[in-house]
């Protein structure tokens, strides 16, 4: 996921057993009272409460994506969407490694496949119902899919799966031009739920946790302005939402607990505000005036110092995000077409100094690969060592050379304007560059619009010879493949709201992660994708920057606070409350 969205992993984690037993919720180690002490929320569930009321609030220092459950793919929309938008299966909320566990929501069980791995089948609880008191059904959760993974032309920003991997999908149209509905999702009964796929799929309950799985009332659907009325299958829903400036969500009286046994639903309200300067929502939380930063990827650099020091540290967690921080390199734009240009930049940043200009140790720790260690199939290895990871001027001179650029060449380099540390990394970037002769051009676009509108377009990235972009991802789910896939397969490029920033369609890459992930060997599954990584770097339209931390801060009006990595390291807002 996006590092607004994307889900992250424990090394020890490896893939669902074909067919494994559902599991309940609960569970993880709790603190008593105050507000803990320093990482408390990494392994336990900090300032514990059962009492109902208060209200929590969130900022965020842009808009996501989207806060409709099939139009994204920040991981702090999925992780909050699930508060008003329930899915066939979620990460369980709970403290610690429990957090990745998968278990059932709307479905009673995780779902049931085939012995080949192609045919997955879910049946859904009695008495789920919408927040206008309808009845939820399997065509509800049929259509959302429909809708999120085959209509771009409306909603462009989530991930593309069930369309590679469900049979027809390469050819079905999408609900809104085709009404008939896509053949290999059945719906025998209300209740049941079939998913034929065009070839063995090991991880798909992990797929199943998406929001993309939410249930939808065709109804009441239309497409992008779905947004401005979403229908809550959740405990809450939406009272307001004012486009660009934030959301209240109140409690919704159509839930019934009785059909969700892991949300407990504490809070009476929920408040959401966009667009709020991210110095100012570092100094709110310091002030307790507000719950959490949204966005989940912790203060900026220039609060840093502070919040490290004196009374703020024991309010904090510095939590591993299970993501990559990179940046790509787009193959059709010049002169990142030639390997030997790409492999020039590889040599010449020097990565230590991003990682100083984006705050240090607390930020994160230098990366060699693209897949982090922290997720199931990471290999150890280095393709470009650099003493102390400075950079070797000579050998991004010598390839300079080889590309027929011996001088350099002029190039620009994206970031998102309200990430302070991204800046910043860019700017270090911009320097180690400036020392082999390639001189960078910084250009900066808005975070809720970076992959709609500017790098996630390739028709604008080849305009505007957009040749190198900062990124920052975390695995879709705890493995390989649900990191790798949707920023290296070929079938991933979408014309906007993409993440495969590098535009590689590499024809062995693409047949080894689809190899790979029809491999019901859990093993050989994890040796793949180490390899496939490799094969990456050898390409080198990717370079590695920092393995991702967050330095958040818990207020001390804050309760049930716990760090979940299922969502990139951030506070689980499932579990969040408030004493306010």
């Amino acid at each position: 996921m996006k590092t607004r969205r994307v889900i992250a992993a424990v090394a020890s984690v490896t893939a669902l057993s074909l067919g494994a037993a559902a599991c309940g919720g609960g569970g993880g180690k709790s603190s008593s009272g105050g507000s803990g002490s320093k990482d408390a929320a990494l392994s336990s569930i900090v300032n514990a409460s059962s009492k109902k009321g208060g209200t929590v609030t969130l900022e965020d220092s842009d808009v996501p994506d989207s806060l409709d459950p099939g139009n994204t793919y920040y991981g702090f929309v999925q992780n909050f969407s699930r508060l008003y938008a329930r899915t066939l299966v979620t990460f369980k909320p709970a403290a610690g490694k429990d957090g990745l566990t998968v278990v059932p929501d709307l479905a009673e069980s995780l779902g049931t496949p085939s012995k080949d791995a192609k045919t997955w089948t879910y049946h859904l609880r009695p008495g789920l119902k919408f927040e206008d008191g309808t009845p939820i059904t399997s065509k509800d959760v049929k259509y959302a899919i429909e809708r999120s993974n085959f209509a771009p032309e409306a909603l462009s920003n989530g991930p593309t799966y069930f369309k590679a991997y469900l049979q027809g999908g390469d050819k079905y149209k999408g609900p809104y031009k085709d009404k008939k509905g896509l053949d290999s999702i059945a719906t025998p009964d209300d209740r049941t739920i079939v998913f034929h796929l065009n070839q063995p799929f090991a991880d798909f309950d992990y797929l199943a946790t998406f929001s993309q799985t939410a249930p939808v009332p065709q109804a009441k659907d239309d497409g992008a302005k779905y947004v401005q009325h979403i229908v809550s299958s959740g405990p809450y829903k939406f009272s307001s939402y004012e486009e660009g400036a934030g959301a209240t969500l109140v409690r919704n009286s159509n839930w019934d607990p009785k059909t969700d046994p892991i949300r407990k639903a504490l809070p009476d309200k929920i408040v959401v505000k966009f667009k709020v300067n991210p110095v100012s929502i570092d100094n709110d939380l310091m002030a307790d005036k507000i719950t959490a930063d949204i966005a989940g990827a912790g203060v900026q650099p220039q609060t840093q110092p502070k919040v490290l020091s004196g009374k703020y540290a024991k309010q904090t967690d510095n939590s591993y995000a299970g993501a990559t921080g990179y940046m790509a390199l787009n193959l059709h734009v010049a002169p990142f077409d030639n390997v030997h240009c790409r492999k020039a930049v590889q040599w010449a940043v020097d990565k230590q100094s991003v990682i100083d200009a984006m705050g240090g140790a607390p930020k994160g720790d230098v990366a060699t690969t693209l897949l982090p260690p922290s997720v199931n199939g990471y290999t150890k290895f280095d393709k470009y060592p650099t003493a102390g990871h400075k950079g070797d001027v000579a050998k991004a001179k010598a390839e300079l050379k080889l590309c027929g650029k011996p001088n350099g060449f002029s190039t620009t380099l994206t970031a998102r304007s309200d990430r302070a540390s991204e800046v910043a990394g860019a700017t270090a970037i911009q320097n180690s560059l400036k020392a082999v002769g390639i001189k960078v051009d910084i250009k900066q676009f808005p975070s809720g619009k970076y992959f709609s509108n500017f790098a996630g377009v390739p028709s604008y990235v080849h305009q505007h010879k957009l040749g190198m972009m900062m990124m920052a991802w975390g695995a879709d789910w705890p493995t390989g493949y649900g990191f790798l896939d949707q920023i290296i397969d070929g079938s991933a490029i979408k014309p906007s709201g993409g993440n495969n920033l590098m535009e590689l369609n590499d024809p062995k890459i693409n047949a080894a992660l689809k190899a790979a992930i029809g491999n019901t060997d859990s093993a050989a599954r994890t040796k793949a994708w180490g390899d496939i990584d490799k094969m990456v770097a050898d390409n080198a339209s990717v370079v590695p920057l920092i393995y991702r931390k967050n330095l958040l801060i818990r207020p001390t009006s804050a309760t049930n606070v716990t760090v979940t990595q299922a969502y990139l390291g951030m506070y689980d807002y499932l579990l969040l409350s408030s004493s306010k």
